[in-house]
């Protein structure tokens, strides 16, 4: 097969796949790998069925394609370790994923100062949230932007809202959280007429979170039902199994737990059959809350158990300080007053490891809703309390500057 023919192939592939025709799409580019000497197709074959694996949700397919095993370029081996630091990142081993990242930052003469650069960063961001070092991500995700904007990449700039969004869902900076999304929905509708529908499903998702969070039950559902009718349209596994876990959140939030217990169960199911595991946590966090609502504690406190074990193998901190919190009052109501000690000394150690507080009051971050501010150095304070300093420098640095070693 020469080189116009598996051009050709792989054009037809692609239109299959747009099509949701995505077993004959992956068949086509299959035929092409076993039949084409040329290289350089080969290379793009092997990036399509990296692409179509991760938004099936076959995350451990993925690590078995080297794209780059075939050819000495830097630039394709860029593009190889990008690959691996993705798959990782969506099997939850986010230090791999910052490994690999780092790798691609490291290769000389290759296009990471350029297009694949904000890519890397987008992951290792996603990487350093999974594992709640919140100021490094923020500083990930940052780069990123001004890739995209140096760039005038605006798919990238979509998919860094979006982060952003989760980003500030997690600290409750809700009005941020809600803005991000929209914006990504803005450059959807603005530029995104030739891009995938999962540009559009991604953002109505984060969408939908941050309406929820704010209380907007009615948009939360309109949103999120969007995302899964793109999401089942597609075969987007993944995407069904957070729009699943927000279904069911949402009639959390209603009270009406007979309906939510079902959506976390199916979420739960593909969280598992795809290896999410960070997903997992969420959704037994979310049905131990329901069984707390329904005063069922020893029901609570089993899916809190088996939620702590994973959060505690992928290394996000945050939901072991949620996990934590739920457990000191389960313990505290049941008056089991060594095992609520436990909880109470290591939730403050997980707030001390996220740095979950701010450096100017000395409140919590995280704990209720509240607008946040980052400095230049991706440090985060209460919006309030920069406004009343009239703070320039950031004290968090100022005091780490002052440590042994550093004066």
């Amino acid at each position: 097969m020469g080189q116009d023919q598996t051009k050709q192939q792989i054009e037809k592939g692609l239109q299959l796949y747009q099509s949701n025709q995505t077993e004959k799409a992956l068949q086509m580019w299959l035929k092409v790998l076993e039949k084409s000497s040329d290289l350089m197709g080969r290379f793009r074959v092997l990036g399509c069925l990296v692409t179509a694996h991760s938004e099936m949700g076959r995350y451990k397919e993925m690590l078995k394609i080297d794209t780059a095993r075939e050819l000495e370029d830097a630039d394709f081996l860029l593009e190889s370790y990008l690959n691996l630091a993705r798959s990782n990142e969506k099997l939850c081993e986010f230090h791999k994923t910052i490994s690999y990242c780092k790798t691609c930052l490291g290769l000389p003469g290759t296009r990471a100062g350029a297009q694949l650069g904000g890519q890397v960063s987008l992951s290792m961001g996603n990487a350093f949230l999974g594992l709640s070092l919140f100021q490094k991500a923020l500083e990930s995700f940052e780069k990123a932007l001004r890739y995209a904007h140096n760039n005038d990449d605006t798919m990238l700039e979509c998919r860094v809202c979006c982060s952003l969004g989760n980003f500030y869902a997690q600290v409750k900076d809700y009005e941020k959280a809600l803005f991000f999304p929209c914006k990504a929905a803005e450059l959807v509708s603005d530029y995104g007429k030739g891009w995938s529908l999962k540009y559009r499903a991604m953002s109505q998702y984060h969408m939908a979170v941050a309406y929820r969070l704010l209380g907007h039950l009615g948009s939360a559902m309109e949103c999120c039902e969007e995302s899964m009718k793109i999401a089942l349209q597609h075969g987007d596994r993944p995407l069904q199994a957070l729009c699943l876990l927000c279904f069911a959140d949402i009639h959390r939030s209603r009270g009406d737990l007979e309906t939510a217990f079902p959506r976390y169960d199916s979420a739960m199911s593909i969280m598992t059959e795809i290896g999410n595991r960070l997903g997992q946590v969420h959704v037994l966090l979310g049905m131990a809350k329901c069984w707390m609502a329904r005063k069922m504690l020893d029901k609570a406190l089993n899916a809190i158990e088996k939620a702590q074990d994973l959060a505690e193998e992928v290394g996000n901190k945050l939901s072991q300080l949620k996990l934590h919190c739920l457990s000191e009052g389960i313990c505290r109501s049941k008056g089991l007053q060594h095992e609520l000690r436990s909880h109470v000394v290591r939730f403050h150690e997980c707030v001390e490891e996220t740095e979950l507080y701010c450096g100017l009051c000395g409140e919590s971050i995280g704990e209720k809703n509240s607008r946040l501010q980052a400095l230049p150095c991706s440090h985060i304070f209460h919006l309030r309390c920069l406004q009343n300093n009239g703070t320039r420098s950031c004290p968090n640095c100022r005091r780490s500057s002052m440590k042994p070693g550093f004066v």
